[in-house]
């Protein structure tokens, strides 16, 4: 890289999920972030046809838009003494701000490597494992940590016998139950079930949003967040509470009013903030995450037991969202974080490029004897 250039940023955002609007108001906060001194903007939104269109170039692409557009930003570095194809530099970096279904479970992270580009955030096995509610689930209980109960429904068991699936979960689960889409976020097409009505409706909303459902155990809790930020060597935010406006923190409760409250540091006792850390840190890594995730846990009100719920790996970037507000708390600032997470992936990029992508037998390895 030349002395004194600016990187150049593509910041990916809006998308084909439910969460669109979320991640334009998350584009718009991290690009305002980046210092123009340090950094060119390619702001490159998807719209909500699936289609990219680089505001830059003053284009809207078509046929397979993402292949052809990221390729050329992003693709193959020119060769020395060569100018690169197509209009303007390559991509230094990517950062992928798409919430949900198409940005944060692998599939842009798989483009974006297929590219050669570096990108902000975990790799496609991260993401897709902290985009899939109860593989995640799996994950955490296999590796011992500290989950409530759950139950999984797939759509075409659901279509063959909605009582039968019904009946599983309020065994497994009694009332009251929360019944989620397992690919999802925002909390979109989530319910809480009392009873045998509730959750009959409550299935057939959260299979409106995924093919399959899960089925939580509701406990009284309080709703504990915290920040992980790093790659090989991840360190853990101060830890936040979230006081919902509702019953629950719904989308509502997230986006639409603003009497939801975040308390920072959240008013619990030290054994409790260092357990919640620590689970942050383990649950970052059991998901082979990188970069950054929101780690949320509930903290049962009756023992004071601290249970891992799940892990956002893509995180809001929202003037209300808790993930920058905890790192601001831990004392790094918004624009620093925004540049430490650049840095992270320009090194995982690098880290990656010493791999070996090809075999070469060793001479005399064939030889029979010895």
């Amino acid at each position: 890289m030349a002395r004194g250039r600016r990187l150049r940023i593509g910041v990916i955002f809006g998308g084909r999920s439910v969460e669109h609007d979320v991640s334009l108001v998350s584009a718009r906060a991290i690009m305002s972030a980046l210092d123009p001194s340090r950094y060119e903007v390619v702001p490159i939104a998807v719209t909500r046809a699936g289609r990219f269109a680089a505001f830059g170039a003053r284009a809207l692409f078509r046929g397979d838009p993402a292949i052809g557009e990221l390729f050329r930003l992003a693709a193959a570095r020119p060769a020395r003494g060569h100018r690169p194809a197509g209009r303007g530099r390559p991509l230094d970096v990517v950062f992928p701000i798409v919430h949900g279904t198409g940005g944060e479970d692998g599939s842009l992270q798989g483009l974006l490597m297929l590219a050669g580009v570096p990108f902000v955030g975990a790799g496609v096995l991260g993401s897709a494992l902290g985009m899939d509610k109860a593989v995640m689930k799996t994950m955490f209980r296999e590796a011992g940590l500290p989950i409530t109960r759950h139950e999984v429904a797939a759509w075409d068991e659901y279509a063959a016998d909605p009582d039968a699936v019904a009946d599983r979960m309020e065994t497994a689960l009694g009332y009251p139950c929360f019944i989620k889409p397992a690919n999802g976020g925002s909390s979109v097409g989530v319910s809480k079930a009392r009873d045998r009505r509730g959750l009959a409706a409550a299935l057939r909303l959260a299979f409106r949003y995924d093919r399959k459902v899960i089925g939580e155990q509701a406990i009284g809790a309080r709703e504990i967040e915290c920040s992980v930020l790093g790659n090989e060597r991840p360190e853990a935010s101060v830890v936040g509470e979230i006081v919902p406006s509702r019953e629950f923190y719904d989308y509502t409760a997230k986006y639409l009013d603003n009497r939801s409250r975040l308390i920072i540091p959240a008013p619990i006792d030290a054994a409790q903030e260092t357990i919640v850390r620590d689970l942050a840190v383990r649950a970052f890594q059991v998901l082979d995450l990188a970069g950054l995730a929101r780690v949320d846990f509930f903290l049962d009100r009756s023992n004071g037991a601290v249970l891992l719920n799940e892990v956002n790996t893509l995180p809001g970037f929202t003037p209300i969202s808790m993930y920058p507000k905890l790192w601001e708390a831990s004392g790094l600032p918004f624009p620093r974080l925004v540049d430490r997470l650049i840095e992270l992936a320009l090194e995982r990029h690098a880290q990656r490029r010493t791999l070996v992508t090809a075999y070469t037998p060793r001479r005399g390895a064939g030889r029979r004897g010895a």
